[in-house]
Parts: C-alpha cells; sequence; structure tokens
C-alpha cells in the first residue's frame, strides 16, 4: 500500500514539476555519524554520481577509532523506504582494500569509481529529476568475526533539483505587494469598499506566507521537500541574504561585544548537518556545543530550526536576527519614501494639468495622516517577523547591541500595537453609547478611519475588537517559535492548539467583512491547522514508519502548493479588477454594517443613513471638519461627556466646530415617509428642516425626541443591533 502511494506521489510530483538539467547527477557533501559512540567521523565527505558517464568520484577525510578485518553494510533508503540493502566485505573488494585491515588514526580516501552497468539499471530514472529527493545512503561497520558494531554513518543525497526558488519567492512577494498597492490607490480614488476588500485579501495572503515561513523555522527535523518549501517565502520574515548588509551586521556585532560565526566560510573543514527527518534512530542530541568563535577543524554542525534556514539563505547564524531587523527598517523607510514621492507626484501632475483636481484630493490633502496610517500598517506587516526574530535573539545573545535592540523592538512594537487597539475600542465604545453603532464613529472620521482603520477594516463593524485575538495569535506563536528552538515537540504540540484555536474562533464568529472575506481567512487558518497537524507528525512524536513521513512531507508540499497558487490567483485577479476598471465597488455588495453610508465616497447621496455619514462627516456648508476623535484630542480625563458638550455650545473647540450647526439627516418635527416631492424630500433629509446641534463627536442632540417617536434607528439597520 504505502510503496504504491509513494510512487504514486512522486510520479505525480515529477509530472507537475518538470525541472530539467544539463547533466544529471546524485551528490552528497555531508557524511552523518547515526550511531552514538561511533568509531568513525568525517569532517569532509564529499561524493558525486554522473550516470552519464558512470563514475563516482568521492573524497573523504575523517578519522577512525577501529582496529583489525571489518565488514560493511550498505544501505539505500528512499522516502524512509529500504530500496536497495547490500553486504560490502572491504577484503574482498578491490576498491576498498584499503578499509580491509583498519587501523586508528586520521583517513583520506580519494577515488574514482567506474559504476557497472548493473547497478546503474537499480537507479529509477525519476532519481535524477524529482525535487528535493528525499534518499539516504547508510553504511554499517561492525567486525568481521564478531558481528560487533563499530560505527555508523549515513549521507544524505540530492540531484541538485528544488522547489525552493528564486522565481517563486520574487512571484509571491510581488503579487502581495501589488494588493497593497492597489488598495491603496483604489481607497485614493474613493472606491472604498473595493480597497477594503483588496487590503483585507492582500493582508491575509501576507499572513499565509508568514505562517508558511514560520513552520519552516520550528525545530522539529523536516523532510527535504517541506524545508525547501517554506524557504521560498523566508523573505517575508526578512532572511535575505545581501552580501554588504551582511558585513554591516557583522561589523555591528563585534562593535557591541559579540564574535560572529564562521560557518559558511570554512564549510571545507567543518561538516554541517542541516536537520531532516531522522528514520527511525536513537535520539544523538547536538553532537557538536557551537560557539559564536566559529568551527574547529574536524567538528561538526547540526542546524535546526532558523538557524536551518539562515544556513540555507546563506547567512550566518550570528547575523539571522541583524539581517531580518535591517531589512524592516529598510521596508519602513522605503514605504516612507514612496508615500512622501507619491504626494509630490500627484501634486506636479496637477499642476502639469494630466490629473484631475478632484483626484487622490483627501490624500494630497492629509497625506500626513495617510502616512501615519500606512506605518501603523507596515508595523502590524512586521510584527510577527520581528517577534520571532526577537525572542530568539533573546535565547542567542549574540552581543549586548543586538540583546538591547531586540527587547527595545519587542516592547516598542507590542506598545504601539497594544495602544492602537485600546484606540480602535474606545472608539467604537463612544460610538456605541452615542449611536447604538460602532460604524459611525468608526467610518465617519477620515482622521480615525485612514490612521487606524488597519486594525478594524477587514472585519464587520460589530467586530471591531478582532483585532486583539489576531494579534495574541501572532504573539503567542511567535513565543514558541522563537523560545522554544530547542525542542521540536513542544513547538509542535503548542502550535496545533494555537492554529485549533483560531480556527474554531473565525469559523464560529465569522468576523470579517462578508461571507466572502470570511471563507477566504477560514480556509487559510483551516489549512494553517493542517500544516500544524503534520508538522506534529515530522516531529516523530508517534513514532511512524520512516516512508509515512517521506509520503506525508510530499502531501505537505503538494497541498500548500496548491493551495497558495489559488490565493496568489484571486488577489491577482481582484487587484486587477480594482485597478483596471471604472467602477470596481460594483464586483461587491455593500456591507451590512452601513459603513459605506458614513465613508467619505465619490457616490451620490440617495438613503438616509447617507446623508447621516455626510452629516458626520462635516460635509456641506457649515459643517463641523472633522468628528474630532483623534488621538490628540480625544481624552476621557479632561473633560467628561456633558462638559464636552456644552463647551462646544457656548464656542469652545473652535477648532472643530464652524458657527453654523451641523445638519441633522432626519426632520425632528416629520415622523412620516419621503414623498415623491423633491422638495418634500429635501426637507426630509434636513436641507430646509430645524437641525439640532452636534457634540463634540458629531452627536445628535435632539436625537432622543426622535427616537421616542420611531422604535427603530435606521442607522441602527445591518450593524448586529436589534431594537
Amino acid at each position: 500500500m504505502l510503496p504504491s502511494l509513494l510512487k504514486s506521489s512522486l510520479l505525480l510530483l515529477a509530472a507537475a514539476l518538470p525541472f530539467s538539467s544539463a547533466e544529471r547527477m546524485i551528490s552528497s557533501s555531508s557524511l552523518n555519524p547515526c550511531q552514538s559512540n561511533s568509531s568513525f567521523s568525517a569532517n569532509l565527505f564529499q561524493v558525486t554520481f554522473t550516470p552519464n558517464n558512470r563514475s563516482l568520484d568521492f573524497k573523504i577525510q575523517g578519522v577512525s577509532t577501529i582496529s583489525g578485518r571489518v565488514n560493511a553494510e550498505m544501505e539505500l533508503l528512499v522516502y524512509g523506504y529500504p530500496a536497495l540493502k547490500q553486504s560490502l566485505n572491504p577484503c574482498k573488494n578491490k576498491e576498498l582494500e584499503g578499509l580491509c585491515d583498519m587501523n586508528p588514526g586520521p583517513i583520506e580516501l580519494k577515488s574514482n569509481l567506474d559504476i557497472t552497468p548493473d547497478v546503474m539499471s537499480k537507479i529509477p530514472a525519476i532519481a535524477y529529476t524529482i525535487p528535493d529527493l528525499d534518499a539516504m545512503v547508510r553504511i554499517r561497520i561492525s567486525r568481521l568475526d564478531t558481528k560487533e558494531p563499530l560505527a555508523c554513518v549515513e549521507a544524505e543525497l540530492t540531484n541538485g533539483h528544488s522547489v525552493a526558488q528564486k522565481p517563486v519567492a520574487w512571484v509571491t512577494a510581488i503579487i502581495a505587494g501589488l494588493g497593497l498597492v492597489a488598495s491603496a490607490i483604489t481607497s485614493g480614488l474613493g472606491h472604498s469598499n473595493t480597497a477594503a476588500h483588496v487590503a483585507a485579501n492582500a493582508m491575509s495572503l501576507f499572513g499565509y506566507f508568514q505562517g508558511q515561513a514560520l513552520f519552516g523555522m520550528c525545530a522539529m527535523p523536516l523532510p527535504p521537500v517541506v524545508a525547501a518549501w517554506t524557504q521560498n517565502f523566508q523573505w517575508s520574515m526578512g532572511i535575505i541574504r545581501v552580501g554588504f548588509l551582511q558585513e554591516l551586521a557583522t561589523w555591528y556585532q563585534r562593535a557591541t561585544g559579540g564574535q560572529p560565526t564562521t560557518y559558511l566560510s570554512t564549510l571545507s573543514t567543518v561538516s554541517i548537518d542541516v536537520q531532516k527527518v531522522k528514520r527511525g534512530l536513537e535520539h544523538l542530541g547536538r553532537l557538536v556545543t557551537r560557539s559564536n568563535a566559529g568551527s574547529g577543524p574536524g567538528e561538526r554542525v547540526v542546524f535546526h530550526g532558523i538557524e536551518r534556514v539562515g544556513f540555507r539563505a546563506r547567512i550566518e547564524t550570528s547575523n539571522i536576527f541583524m539581517t531580518g531587523y535591517i531589512f524592516f527598517i529598510i521596508f519602513l523607510i522605503l514605504v516612507t519614501l514612496g508615500v512622501i514621492a507619491f504626494k509630490f507626484l500627484c501634486e506636479a501632475l496637477v499642476k502639469a494639468g494630466k490629473m484631475k483636481h478632484d483626484q487622490f484630493t483627501d490624500f494630497r490633502n492629509g497625506w500626513q495622516t495617510v502616512l501615519k496610517g500606512i506605518l501603523f500598517r507596515c508595523i502590524l506587516i512586521g510584527f510577527p517577523q520581528m517577534m520571532v526574530l526577537c525572542f530568539w535573539e533573546l535565547t542567542r545573545r549574540d552581543s549586548s547591541g543586538e540583546v538591547v535592540l531586540a527587547i527595545f523592538t519587542m516592547v516598542t512594537m507590542i506598545c504601539v500595537l497594544a495602544w492602537a487597539s485600546s484606540k480602535v475600542i474606545r472608539i467604537a465604545q463612544r460610538s456605541i453609547a452615542m449611536h447604538k453603532n460602532p460604524a459611525y464613529i468608526l467610518y465617519s472620521d477620515p482622521v480615525s478611519l485612514n490612521k487606524w482603520g488597519f486594525l478594524y477594516v477587514q472585519f464587520k463593524a460589530a467586530a471591531y475588537y478582532f483585532i486583539v485575538p489576531i494579534l495574541f495569535y501572532v504573539l503567542i506563536k511567535a513565543m514558541f517559535v522563537g523560545l522554544a528552538q530547542g525542542n521540536g515537540v513542544v513547538q509542535a504540540i503548542a502550535l496545533v492548539l494555537i492554529e485549533a484555536a483560531l480556527l474554531i474562533g473565525v469559523s464560529v464568529m465569522r468576523p470579517y467583512m462578508d461571507k466572502k472575506t470570511n471563507g477566504f481567512n477560514i480556509a487559510i487558518a483551516a489549512f494553517n491547522f493542517l500544516s500544524a497537524v503534520f508538522l506534529l507528525v515530522f516531529s516523530n512524536v508517534f513514532n511512524q514508519p520512516g516512508i509515512v513521513t517521506g509520503v506525508m512531507g510530499v502531501i505537505f508540499f503538494i497541498y500548500n502548493a496548491a493551495f497558495a497558487l489559488v490565493l496568489l490567483l484571486m488577489v491577482l485577479v481582484s487587484s486587477g479588477f480594482a485597478l483596471f476598471t471604472k467602477n470596481p465597488d460594483t464586483r461587491y455588495q455593500p456591507m451590512r454594517d452601513d459603513r459605506g453610508s458614513f465613508i467619505k465616497s465619490q457616490t451620490q447621496l440617495t438613503t438616509e443613513l447617507d446623508a447621516l455619514g455626510a452629516t458626520a462627516r462635516g460635509e456641506g456648508k457649515g459643517q463641523h471638519a472633522r468628528a474630532g476623535i483623534d488621538d490628540d484630542d480625544d481624552s476621557f480625563s479632561s473633560h467628561t461627556l456633558e462638559q464636552r458638550q456644552m463647551a462646544a455650545k457656548e464656542g469652545a473647540f473652535t477648532e472643530h466646530y464652524q458657527p453654523a450647526p451641523p445638519r441633522s439627516p432626519v426632520d425632528p418635527g416629520f415622523h412620516g415617509q419621503p414623498s415623491s416631492s423633491p422638495s418634500a424630500n429635501a426637507s426630509y433629509y434636513g436641507r430646509n428642516s430645524p437641525t439640532p446641534s452636534y457634540g463634540r463627536a458629531g452627536s445628535l442632540r435632539n436625537e432622543q425626541p426622535y427616537r421616542a417617536a420611531n422604535n427603530s434607528s435606521p442607522w441602527q439597520r445591518g450593524a448586529g443591533y436589534d431594537h
């Protein structure tokens, strides 16, 4: 059953990924012990098998404590399945005569063997093309007479093909970035509904990429295809190699009292083992105690988790934290410069007459507020990355300067997002207290919407608080990934519980803005939970056969690759419609929380809610400039609500209020329905009617008499409130 399933999986994978190479080959560069107290160790192991000329080139340098005649047994494992087993008697094999009578001391072997055609026929052609070949050669050495086991070594085999491809990383990064840019442009053009949908999906896609990267950073051994696949998304965690940045990180570490590692520059003398799934072997533990000073000749180093990710990216382990930190700072700087450049570009195009004066008006007039909101969103995007790296740095302590940076960054980001979240909750609670609807103030004030909207626009108005559970989810997940690098089983169990909690939460509460967005995020949560279960299997907590782990590694890659492709296409299509459609809002139904009636847009006011939204935003002659609930003028301690309303009536707070009072969308003296007469409708919507005055946050003072005469206020409908 399992062999047939394995064969089918391999054939499917090979058909889906037809990699090509100028020359077929199978090679290995690391020989690792697979037995405690092994009597043979190698610090240099390079073997290359080329089927075109049937040659096997190898170079081995090691140390042996074995004496006397020995026998060797070779075993080939493919995805955990024992494909070949053969006895090798050095005394009967001319190529291995040097090992017939072994003596303690250093061993150096260098040769070029000619492989016979019958051996060649036993190697399937798929072995040369399948990406991230999960194959291993294991050699057990025992005494010829007593059969006493003396040594066990194993070598991972590779054919040079991998699913870890730079084009994949570039494509995923560009599409995720395109979604965020498209949402910003669409919002500037006045299509707030489309912008909210595209931004929500783009942020969820980016979160899925970060989740894949975090799975690759976990400490449990991973099948080669899983480690390679998750490596494609490490750019989302700032793990990107740039030569001069590595030099800068090394300089900073030395300048602040640290000592950089030198593993990448000592590969000729140090055997590096990138930890993979062990095939039923006893736990060997950390074979080498590493230090920041680097490695000495004959040393063997095992990389796992974040170290494994950094080594695959060709980044020294002591530079991983600084690399992620530097890229986060560069990201913030580039975004800031991009917004400023776009502001000046818009002004130049308007002056040149190549852009209409009413395009991007809100951005051009309030670009500084928009920039603040964008920077807050960038902090939210970088939150998982910096939390994992900062927690991990606290366990490594590469230098005192880096530890200080980690603590400062971690505390700052947590405080900023916690304060922003509390700000949103306070605004929403005030809106509920005044208007029985959180959407009223959350969406009516452009300044607050531009600055804090990144925390709540993806959720329905009644679930404005759901950003708090999301932040807790990210923080706890980052803590386990960053702090528990020494125990992959603990990480796996914790991730299963964390992902299960999120999946249950989003499935039961459905907090996102509409059915499609809820489905989008529920699917991501479900796939993340499934991936966490796979990681639990990879940790070998169930002690399953190697073939099970090998097949599950291939399945992990296939379903995540297919799902990522679907998500990418969805975001790409929605971004295309947003950018190239004349009125992209027609693709989306209005939100049931009536946010569209409060958000400033370019559409005509056609409903009572629209008129109310215009009044709340301060549009029209004699209206207040804004709702006045920004952080700089929002203080519950300085004035009570009644004091602020009285001060507004007496002429205080003149920076927010004009002499003429705002217009009410409802005539308090009219209790019927709007008629078909334009003049009557004009009176109904408050154009010619007596108007009550607003309080500081745009509340209707004479709202209560009208509510008493009318059981249900129109702006409560669709917000999740039944009265």
